[in-house]
């Protein structure tokens, strides 16, 4: 299944994709695409339901995050050998963790915003992970088990405030629009295998990340395993596994988002997303 949230932010209802890439309002069914709604039992309903029988969503709806309620979005950093390399560091010895502010998500297509005072605000392509029941000490063996499904995610960065500032990174991944997930959650049995997923991300037409998952350092079933022993992980959780190689960073010389850009990006089978780039309103 394709899941979807469609509707003003703040107020998006719950959606599943039919056979004719139409959206159909799942309103009438559950209340929202998190917690319940995600879980073994939840997406069996789902499963259940023939998409004919639901009304239409509005022609032209705004595209949500494709998940509600995310306590945890975790990201994973320097998971891909050759973007370390662009980035001038070592693969690490163990995955590299660290946060994102829930408040950074919104759709696929709303904008990146430039943050007041950003010069080197980035772009990464990444898979991410959406939980879909409760996971604590979870063998790698048994991880995908835990996983409702997978979307595209723009790992927005401002690499000033992220390396350049003393501290920990997620103050350069955490300013509003830095997290872009969906069009769709894309549930598990339709991904026959998340270490095999192209994926690619343009600025104004020219691609500058052209890579796939099999690159990972660390894949999938790892990193929940992983991560399930520091924290559990519950439904809605996002975990973003890192972007391959051609971050404006990497780029010779170095080539940051400015106002008026256009980024275009996705993962094969999870969809594309497209964002217009703005300088904060506020």
């Amino acid at each position: 299944m394709k899941l979807v949230r469609f509707g003003e932010s703040g107020a998006e209802k719950p959606g599943i994709v039919d056979a004719d890439g139409a959206i159909r309002d799942l309103s009438g069914v559950v209340s929202d695409i998190g917690g319940e709604a995600i879980s073994p039992d939840g997406l069996a309903k789902l499963a259940a339901v023939d998409p004919g029988s639901l009304p239409l969503a509005p022609e032209g709806a705004r595209l949500g995050p494709c998940v509600a309620g995310t306590g945890k979005f975790i990201c994973i950093g320097l998971n891909y050998a050759d973007h370390a390399a662009e980035s001038g560091m070592d693969v690490p010895p163990e995955p590299v963790i660290f946060m994102k502010a829930t408040s950074a998500i919104c759709g696929p297509n709303d904008p990146i915003i430039i943050p007041r005072g950003s010069e080197k605000t980035d772009w990464e392509v990444e898979l991410s992970v959406i939980i879909g029941k409760r996971a604590k000490y979870v063998s790698e063996e048994n991880a995908l088990d835990y996983v409702a499904g997978y979307a595209v995610t723009n790992d927005v960065s401002e690499r000033a405030f992220q390396i350049e500032h003393a501290g920990q990174w997620t103050k350069g991944k955490s300013s509003d629009n830095f997290g872009q997930i969906g069009p769709w959650l894309v549930t598990r049995d339709e991904v026959a295998d998340p270490q095999n997923l192209s994926m690619w991300l343009k600025v104004n037409g020219d691609t500058k990340q052209d890579g796939s998952t099999r690159t990972m350092v660390y894949g999938v079933a790892h990193l929940v395993a992983y991560l399930s022993r520091f924290m559990s992980l519950h439904p809605g959780d996002v975990i973003s596994t890192g972007t391959p190689p051609g971050v404006g960073m990497g780029q010779k010389p170095p080539r940051y988002l400015k106002p008026g850009d256009v980024v275009e990006l996705g993962i094969e089978g999870l969809g594309a997303q497209r964002q217009d780039v703005i300088a904060d309103p506020e």
